[in-house]
């Protein structure tokens, strides 16, 4: 049945119009945008997926600059770190030659201050952006460790957690330590110690068939606390010139140090004195006072001290925490190194090994930071391509698709005009019936 009020035909042809032109709007779209999908109402899932990754992807374009910034502050702190160990190494040299005799010793030690002067220069002037990896003498909690952000980590809910690369302050100044501007705690009363040494009496290791021990316990740290170990001694084997109320063995915590680090500070530092008194000939070479470290599971660390045997070789130690204490340079010995005598040289040659070892531990430190650094901004740089190629396969449009479907659109549209018109002449036909 044909009517002239309703054209079934043309109502086809337009719908069929529409669909085309429709399909031919979101082609053109894809082609001039290359995005299939553009907006949220074309695909809200996916949209929603991409957008989120090019925030992650914007994310890691911050954290390629945050870690460029930690590189070049590590690569400073590491220069200077290895220039510190070359002069040393040259400050040994000159130690070296002043063993001799028949040398200008005066002249020598001028030349080690000039070096130590070098030194200090260097680590005072090797900052980055006003921060310097080679300082690390404040007090306060966290102030030893440069955090560089390095991953942003998220979780299956959404999440969203920073993550850091911790580079400790490996600490090369000359400062000198002042013990007067902390307070003492009395004899017995460390906050942070305990242990035998940590008592209100000396204690007294006497002489015996086998070598006695006390010791005293480090059961927590914090930056400025320091402990001294006194030491007297009678006549003897031992001798009273290894007598030490000077703070010769101590050690004063700077941020970061553990239990573990005061503890090896104190034995060493014992078993360094100990080594001097045998250089010296005050001690006897075969004396069996020393000091050793153990570390429980918790990190509280223990100093055990072992005397001497026999009559009369009675060595009496006291241990002294103090709070407060401003903190020097880890190469603060240094000042103390002077050759213009025979006994200066000996003392100094075995003060020089210790600190060149210092520095290079700080280097080899900074270059492992180094290292880490670098390989975490190289894996940043490759998630970030990873994450942008995963964004075009979702929402990038295909080219080649998209222009072959244009092709077949535009003969649809020209075959969807052409039904449209003959529709339009179906009501000219009705008219021919009634002439």
């Amino acid at each position: 049945m044909s009517s002239i009020l309703t054209n079934t035909g043309a109502m086809v042809a337009l719908q069929t119009m529409r669909g085309i032109n429709k399909n031919m709007a979101q082609t053109q779209s894809e082609i001039s945008t290359g995005k299939s999908i553009n907006s949220a109402k074309d695909n809200a899932a996916v949209w929603a997926i991409s957008k989120t990754m090019q925030a992650d992807v914007k994310g890691f374009s911050a954290i390629s600059d945050s870690l460029a910034l930690g590189r070049s502050t590590v690569a400073v702190g590491a220069q200077a770190a290895e220039t510190v160990t070359d002069l040393l190494t040259q400050m040994k040299g000159a130690i070296v030659s002043a063993q001799e005799e028949n040398v200008d010793r005066v002249k020598i030690q001028t030349d080690i201050v000039a070096l130590r002067e070098q030194i200090t220069s260097i680590t005072t002037a090797a900052q980055f952006n006003g921060l310097n990896l080679l300082s690390n003498r404040d007090a306060t909690a966290g102030s030893g460790t440069v955090n560089v952000l390095s991953s942003l980590d998220r979780a299956s809910d959404g999440s969203v957690a920073s993550a850091n690369i911790d580079v400790a302050k490996q600490d090369l100044g000359t400062n000198a330590t002042d013990w007067t501007a902390g307070t003492a705690d009395a004899a017995g009363s460390g906050s942070n110690i305990s242990g035998a040494l940590d008592a209100a009496a000396v204690v007294a290791l006497t002489g015996a068939a086998t070598p006695p021990t006390t010791a005293v316990v480090i059961d927590s740290v914090e930056a400025g606390m320091g402990v001294q170990i006194n030491i007297s001694a009678a006549a003897g084997s031992v001798g009273a010139a290894f007598n030490d109320a000077t703070r010769d063995v101590s050690y004063v915590a700077r941020d970061g140090d553990t239990q573990a680090d005061m503890a090896r500070g104190l034995a060493d530092a014992f078993n360094a004195r100990v080594a001097s008194a045998i250089e010296a000939g005050t001690l006897d070479a075969n004396s069996s006072l020393s000091a050793a470290v153990t570390v429980a599971t918790n990190g509280v660390a223990t100093v055990t001290f072992t005397g001497e045997t026999g009559a009369g070789n009675n060595v009496s130690l006291q241990a002294i925490q103090t709070n407060d204490v401003e903190i020097g340079g880890r190469l603060e010995a240094l000042n103390d190194i002077d050759v213009s005598t025979a006994a200066g040289a000996s003392s100094a040659l075995a003060d020089i090994e210790g600190l060149i070892q210092t520095a290079i531990d700080s280097a080899a430190a900074f270059g492992s930071a180094q290292t880490r650094i670098d390989t975490q901004a190289e894996f940043i740089k490759n998630l970030s391509d990873a994450l942008t190629t995963g964004i075009g396969s979702l929402v990038d449009a295909d080219m080649e698709a998209a222009s072959a479907r244009l092709q077949a659109l535009q003969v649809q549209q020209q075959l969807a005009t052409q039904s449209l018109s003959i529709a339009n002449q179906q009501p000219q036909n009705i008219l021919a019936l009634f002439r």
